[in-house]
């Protein structure tokens, strides 16, 4: 028969737990701090507009990109920008000016509101109020009942209505960042 007689020193059982544990937190720490900031300057389709020679606007990208270009204009002048839309226009607007516009909806029983970005085009007058429009542009900075982008649209072709017309609120994630989509 064997007997072994094990000694354990509490000491340093707790001192190697101890570093095990401060390893652990900073390893979890390097993680989530690399996730973080790689995440940040992910292209992420919902949130920003990427640096890219002509960012593009969708359904999905579409309100959280006019907020952040409302609220961040002097970042944004001079990005090119392409998305769709229809011909809104209310009273006080310049004849060579429109609003491309979409609906947003705000509840679940269809309710909208109608946002979009101010447009200058130089044959605005000949565009019909409600005709959708697929417009490519520069984000310029203007005066509208304040600082307000407008985008000077640099090319403009008419479309079909599209199937996903409704666009939504900027959503929950949205993180502004220092470029668009």
């Amino acid at each position: 028969m064997f007997i072994y007689n094990f000694k354990i020193n509490g000491s340093k059982v707790f001192k190697s737990f101890l570093f095990i544990v401060i390893i652990l937190i900073i390893i979890i720490t390097g993680i989530v701090t690399f996730k973080l900031f790689a995440g940040a300057s992910e292209n992420n389709d919902s949130t920003c507009i990427s640096n890219s020679k002509v960012a593009k606007l969708t359904p999905s990208n579409y309100t959280n990109i006019l907020k952040t270009v409302h609220e961040n204009i002097d970042k944004y002048i001079g990005q090119q920008i392409s998305f769709t839309g229809y011909v809104y226009r209310v009273s006080d607007l310049n004849e060579d000016q429109f609003i491309l516009a979409r609906d947003m909806l705000i509840s679940s029983n269809y309710q909208t509101v109608i946002v979009g970005f101010l447009c200058e085009y130089d044959k605005a007058n000949e565009l019909e109020n409600n005709s959708w429009v697929e417009i490519t542009g520069t984000i310029t900075k203007g005066n509208y009942h304040g600082d307000m982008p407008i985008i000077r649209v640099t090319e403009i072709k008419k479309i079909n209505k599209p199937t996903e017309e409704y666009v939504y609120p900027p959503n929950e994630s949205y993180i502004e960042t220092d470029s668009l989509i």
